[in-house]
């Protein structure tokens, strides 16, 4: 069974469109899943799909003149005396589709759905090739909501945080605490025993590594990029010092920065980096890190409670806009800016206290907008659950 992903309503929009339409994220996201989904809802034969994962369907790529790529299309069935529409599959695996791509739309009237799990070949390919000729949408592990319905759940989580009550927290705790502790990769959630799902994780990792990294990345050592991600994950939460970290693996402080840069680009990591208000008083140097997969983290480190709940509420921002972080020289901070005008603070049990030290923070910085996320169940509508996110 195909589960919708919420991703998709903004994606209809662009249907019929010209530009190209790319869906980039992490490995084993459901990229591939949607791409078909959206496939079927195109309503039209004159349509194909190809997987760039296989080099047989790279070689149509390959061609010096496009128009004999035009020719290879025709042969399998393509008309492009009319609205085509052309499906291709994990396309950072055919280095020339860029400009391939930027000549159809501009000669053809051709309508292409993209996909690619490495967002840092994308940005390189696709940033000016295709300028003004594309959209690009980021798929995400699934969102709570998302999982409910995997696990298929008739559960409707409030819009409202007064309609959210403890009735309903304790009827959907069980489903969080699994969907922190193993994540929200789709294969996991839809396997039904613990040793499954933890074998899963593996084979996620193993099979990021192995593509990402081993395949596309070209690195020297890959078992020093290996080590930094085992020590990245450590310290997930925490700020990064690159030259503490350089020191630490025996590693320059030049090939850390590029490590990390592309873990980042690859989505298996994401930086957090300070938000900017009163520029004198706050520390700018040093980002956040936190991971993609909160189920990643628990299968490969031991971390505390809280840094896994943290991870966790940092996702559900990530999917819908920008985040910073806030902290003063003196080390009053603030966990999370969201879009530069909501102030988040996490806790496991938040309390009347918490709420009022992150509304003082507030004050000084002018954010209007606040709210204390805790795990566990507070009545006070200031102080709500991260399924209300």
């Amino acid at each position: 069974m195909i589960y919708p992903r919420e991703i998709l309503k903004e994606i209809e929009k662009y249907f019929h469109s010209k530009e190209a339409i790319i869906i980039t994220g992490m490995r084993r996201t459901g990229k591939t899943t949607l791409l078909k989904t959206i496939f079927e809802k195109i309503d039209s034969r004159n349509k194909i799909f190809l997987d760039l994962e296989n080099p047989l369907n790279r070689r149509y790529f390959e061609e010096e003149n496009y128009e004999n790529i035009k020719k290879t299309f025709e042969f399998l069935g393509i008309n492009f005396n009319k609205k085509s529409y052309l499906f291709l599959d994990e396309i950072q695996f055919a280095k020339n589709l860029p400009s391939v791509v930027k000549y159809f739309i501009d000669h053809y009237n051709v309508k292409f759905f993209l996909t690619g799990s490495a967002s840092f070949y994308l940005k390189n390919l696709f940033s000016e090739t295709l300028a003004g000729r594309k959209y690009i949408f980021e798929l995400f592990p699934l969102s709570f909501k998302e999982f409910l319905i995997f696990k298929e759940t008739n559960f409707k989580i409030p819009e409202k945080k007064e309609e959210f009550n403890k009735n309903i927290f304790e009827t959907l705790y069980s489903f969080y605490e699994e969907y922190i502790y193993f994540g929200g990769f789709p294969e996991v959630v839809l396997k039904e025993s613990i040793e499954e799902k933890e074998k899963s994780l593996e084979e996620i990792f193993k099979s990021y590594f192995q593509m990402e990294i081993v395949t596309l990345g070209d690195f020297r050592k890959n078992e020093a990029v290996r080590d930094l991600i085992l020590l990245l994950m450590q310290r997930a939460g925490s700020k990064i010092d690159i030259t503490k970290i350089s020191k630490e693996l025996g590693i320059s402080r030049k090939s850390i920065s590029e490590h990390i840069s592309f873990l980042e680009g690859t989505y298996f990591i994401y930086l957090l980096r300070p938000f900017s208000k009163k520029k004198n008083t706050e520390i700018r140097k040093s980002p956040k890190v936190y991971f993609c997969d909160t189920g990643i983290l628990n299968k490969f480190a031991k971390l505390d409670e809280g840094i896994i709940f943290e991870n966790a509420v940092f996702l559900a921002l990530r999917r819908r806009g920008e985040v910073n972080y806030y902290r003063k020289k003196s080390g009053v901070e603030i966990d999370f800016i969201f879009n530069k005008d909501i102030a988040y603070e996490v806790k496991i049990n938040a309390n009347e206290n918490d709420l009022k030290n992150l509304r003082n923070i507030c004050k000084e910085l002018e954010i209007k907008e606040f709210c204390v996320i805790s795990k566990n169940y507070h009545h006070s509508l200031k102080i709500i659950h991260p399924v209300l996110l």
